[in-house]
């Protein structure tokens, strides 16, 4: 039967109780070497401790028996004059090192105590707050969709155009997306929250920036592209990469340009959504990333966003084991994403060319 821990510390409590008998007996037997086999029960005691911290009525009791018995021992051969009555001191100044060993020993033994309660409080927090979450999205979305089911009809039985309903819907279009970044955000702890596969990030790039520019009416750029392949999650990375052209979008106007590029450094890829607009506040740029946070809090809440796309760039970016970063100036910004898992193919990138 495998032992458990309690009962390989009993064993080894056991053993000292046998070495630190032997030691007495030692110091009897011999009382002109006493103070060999003294140093080895001090010793011993104090390694033990530090595999098995007591509680301070045993530590207390222990310490009582192993000094009354060697002081005694001591004590003994010195009025016999077999030793020094120096010797006796050695008792308190080993009780003083034990004493030491406990005093360190239980402040270690109560931070980590905190460390684990303060871990187990942080996930605790984390586990209901993505339940609440996914409970709030999941309970959202139903009366979301069917509001938007009823307006459309609304909408369609109309003789002439219906501006309230107009706003009704892309306000219900904003909810839908802000419960999916709600979800996507919720999701980012579990294990299988991005899945690796092999993609050419020249192609995939490009099919991204396709994609956008004939969504929004911009001076769309597609600049250098690495060739090479590149491990990572397609599906996460296109949602990073919407949520950084989308940003781009919305903080420009339709004469700006917004390009999209990549360069590789070693085995990561740096990709770049660089943009013409207004530019970010360098107060908020140490906050960009977080939770609910915006470029520009002064900003209406149809530009504004809710603060969750470019958290979820961050979120995705550190799934991968990369990171985001973010400069600006009046006369633009730029996002970088960079990912490891690049593996580069000797042929010449591609020159950019303005769409």
């Amino acid at each position: 039967m495998r032992a458990t821990g309690f009962e390989r510390l009993s064993l080894l409590e056991a053993a000292w109780v046998a070495f630190a008998l032997a030691n007495l007996g030692a110091m009897l037997s011999w009382p002109s070497w006493e103070t060999i086999p003294f140093h080895f029960i001090w010793v011993s005691l104090t390694l033990l401790y530090g595999f098995r911290t007591w509680r301070l009525s045993v530590t207390s009791a222990v310490l009582a028996l192993v000094a009354a018995s060697t002081g005694f021992l001591i004590l003994r051969d010195a009025v016999q004059g077999e030793q020094l009555w120096g010797e006796l001191f050695e008792v308190p100044l080993m009780s003083a090192m034990f004493l030491a060993m406990v005093w360190h020993a239980r402040r270690r033994q109560d931070a980590l105590a905190k460390v684990e309660r303060q871990a187990d409080e942080r996930a605790r927090l984390l586990e209901r707050q993505e339940q609440f979450l996914q409970d709030v999205s999941h309970e959202l979305r139903t009366p979301v969709t069917i509001a938007q089911g009823h307006l459309e009809v609304l909408r369609q039985n109309s003789h002439g155009p219906l501006h309230e309903v107009d706003v009704a819907l892309d306000e219900l279009t904003r909810i839908e997306r802000i419960l999916q970044q709600l979800l996507l955000l919720a999701k980012s702890d579990h294990p299988d929250f991005v899945v690796f596969t092999e993609i050419e990030p020249e192609l995939f790039l490009e099919d991204v920036f396709m994609r956008w520019s004939e969504v929004a009416p911009r001076v769309w750029r597609l600049g250098p592209l690495p060739v090479g392949s590149l491990r990572a999650d397609p599906e996460a990375l296109r949602i990073a990469l919407d949520a950084l052209l989308e940003n781009a979008v919305h903080y420009t106007d339709d004469a700006d340009a917004i390009e999209l590029r990549a360069h590789a450094r070693g085995n990561t890829i740096v990709i770049e959504v660089e943009d013409e607009g207004c530019g970010v506040d360098p107060q908020a740029l140490r906050h960009i990333f977080e939770r609910f946070a915006r470029a520009d809090p002064a900003r209406s809440r149809s530009h504004g966003g809710a603060g969750l796309g470019l958290a979820i760039v961050d979120t995705i970016a550190k799934a991968h084991g990369g990171s985001c970063a973010v400069r600006s100036a009046r006369n633009g910004t730029t996002f970088s994403l960079r990912l490891p898992g690049f593996s580069a193919v000797r042929e010449p990138a591609r020159s950019a060319s303005p769409v």
